[in-house]
Parts: C-alpha cells; structure tokens; sequence
C-alpha cells in the first residue's frame, strides 16, 4: 500500500465529530499500512468531561470514520486499544489491511457533509424506511428509542431548557463555552464553534459576546436579565422545532473504555446514515452527563445549590430517557433540514500530526 492511500484515509477522518470540535486526536503513520492515533480526553479542564466517557465517545466515531474511509481503497481496519498507557491518552493501532471482500462504504460521501444544526429543523415526522434504516444500521449492539410525539417533544425541550440553566449559571461551564466560541470566525472555525452557528439572534448574540469576557459580567447579566432568551432560541423552541428526539441505547451499561469507543463507532454510522437520508442532528448530551454526575455523587461544581438542581434533573431526566431495556449512551434531536448556513470545519492534515 502506498502512502497516498493513508493521508486521503486521514483527509476524510479529520472530519469526525468531537466536543466542541476540539479534534482530541493526534496521528502518527508508523508505517504505509500502521497509522497510530494518539487520543486525549479533556477531563482536566471541561466540566461536561469529567470521566472522560463524552470523549471516549468520540475517539469512537473518529475510529469508525477511519474505518469507512479506508473502505474505499479496498482495506480493512483492524483497530486495537494499546494495553498500557493513561486512562486519559489512550492510543490505537490501526493495521490497514487489503480485503476483497471490503466494498466502498455507501457512508463515505456523506463524512464531509455530516454536521450539527442548532437551529430550529423542520417538523416532519420520520419515514417508517428512515427510521428503519437507522435503527439497522446501529444493531445489534444498539438500539433507538423515539420521542417524536408532540407531548414527548414538549418534555424533551422542557428537559434541555433546564439543563440550560445549570449550564448557564454554572462558572465551571463558563470557562468551557469562553474557550470553544469562535468570535472571530463567525462562519467556519477551523478548532472552535462559530458563533454564528449557536442558533440565537443577533441581539443576544452581541450581548453574550459582551457577557463572556469574564465571569463577572455573566454573573450581572444572569441576575439582572435571566437566562431565559438564550434557553429560549437554543433550547426550548428547536426542541419543538424538529422530527423529534432520539436515545441511543447500549444493550450494556458500559463499563470500559473500549465499551465507549464502540457505543461511538455506532453513533458515527447513525449520523453519517442521517446524512445521506437528508437528517441533521443536534447532540443532547447535558441531562445524561449531569444526570450520571448526580447519580454517582461526582462533585462537578463548586455551587452547592446547583448540585441541588442536577439531582432534580436527574429525576426528570430518568423518567423521560431511562424507560425500556438498554442503557442511554447518547441523545440528540434530529429533523430534516434546513442545512446551518454556519459550521464547524477541521484543522488541516498537517497540524494533527503527531510531533516527531
């Protein structure tokens, strides 16, 4: 195999999802038919990562993308999870390996195009196909389960705009959303979130820029303003304004990380099918991260009272999500269309190279 072949697989990987477009990867090519990917979580300074699971989670999608990817020189990927190491920088081998019997993957168009809409979607129900094919396309491991009624909407929105408070109020969050915003490059971030793609006027768009120089002045606009406009056009009216909201559930509660970098693999396959069907998504990540938080006593703020508020949202989130066999790994809303006019896009090949 030669080295063409590998830098065009890692082209298209780049382009896998990861928290706030973070891209907590590095690559090394060890060898025409060796790449190494050199993983870290972000637990030592984001509050919505402190086990390391939402990252784990997309190592997994990222390795899944290399897989798809490398289908279309006709290789297949056997990816295996060094023993040794740190929990928090795991590293993978990827062995390439010519197979016959691997076909170009039908995903493949559809890693470069695969991307979150913030903003309110279109309300038309799933097709019965559709929703067939997503739900094969992350078995057997997996299954999905639907909140697509007007009264489940209505309590998945309910359950985001709380989560939005917590989020909002809480100075640990703050630092996190100051760090991944990109103000400058409104349209298209290379390694942040554009702000133009946060899915709120231009109003409170102009008054967040202004809020988030500093805790302080985040502080006075929540108490003298509220937190009701930006939870209002970020969470409340596009959990309404979609197809639904889907969990994705582990048929095991996960307990490794291997179990996390495969719960991410399926969700990769799930959102490159949303892709091709005309789908987008938006991950819903907040009430099963603060819910587990709460749920296991991890302290991740150092605001009693909004500890207080977890435990209720834990409540509220088990009896909206933890219904049914299988454990929640992942949540989302999803819709048809429009296409966000902003996006996310990736560093180049080059500055996710390993240092030699």
């Amino acid at each position: 195999m030669n080295m063409q072949a590998i830098e065009q697989i890692l082209d298209l990987a780049r382009w896998a999802p990861s928290g706030d477009n973070m891209q907590t990867w590095r690559f090394e090519i060890a060898a025409p038919d060796h790449l190494v990917v050199h993983a870290y979580d972000t637990r030592d300074h984001c509050v919505y990562d402190l086990d390391g699971h939402p990252s784990q989670i997309a190592f997994g999608t990222l390795l899944e993308t290399i897989a798809i990817a490398a289908s279309g020189h006709g290789l297949r990927a056997d990816i295996a999870r060094r023993p040794a190491g740190r929990e928090t920088h795991p590293v993978f081998d990827v062995r390439l390996v010519a197979d016959a019997a691997v076909a170009p993957s039908p995903l493949i168009g559809a890693i470069r195009e695969r991307t979150v809409q913030r903003r309110p979607m279109k309300t038309t129900p799933l097709t019965a196909e559709h929703k067939r094919q997503l739900e094969a396309v992350v078995a057997p491991h997996y299954t999905l389960g639907w909140l697509e009624s007007r009264d489940q909407k209505w309590k998945a929105a309910k359950l985001m705009y709380n989560n939005a408070r917590l989020r909002l109020t809480m100075p640990e969050a703050f630092e996190t959303h100051r760090s991944i915003i990109d103000w400058e490059n409104r349209i298209e971030s290379p390694d942040k979130v554009p702000a133009n793609a946060l899915g709120v006027d231009a109003m409170t768009l102009h008054l967040m820029k202004w809020a988030m120089v500093s805790w302080r002045r985040m502080k006075s606009v929540n108490t003298l303003m509220g937190t009701w406009a930006p939870r209002l056009q970020m969470d409340l009216a596009p959990g309404m304004a979609c197809a639904g909201h889907f969990v994705l559930r582990a048929a095991g509660k996960p307990a490794s990380i291997d179990d996390y970098v495969a719960a991410g693999r399926a969700l990769q396959r799930f959102w490159l099918t949303m892709t091709t069907l005309g789908l987008y998504m938006q991950p819903e990540m907040t009430p099963l991260i603060f819910s587990k938080y709460a749920r296991e006593n991890t302290r991740f703020t150092q605001e009693a009272r909004l500890e207080n508020a977890a435990r209720a949202l834990q409540r509220q989130t088990e009896a909206l999500i933890f219904t049914g066999a299988g454990h929640p790994v992942y949540m989302g809303r999803l819709g048809y269309g429009p296409r966000p006019a902003a996006r996310s896009v990736r560093k180049p090949v080059a500055e996710l190279m390993k240092p030699v």
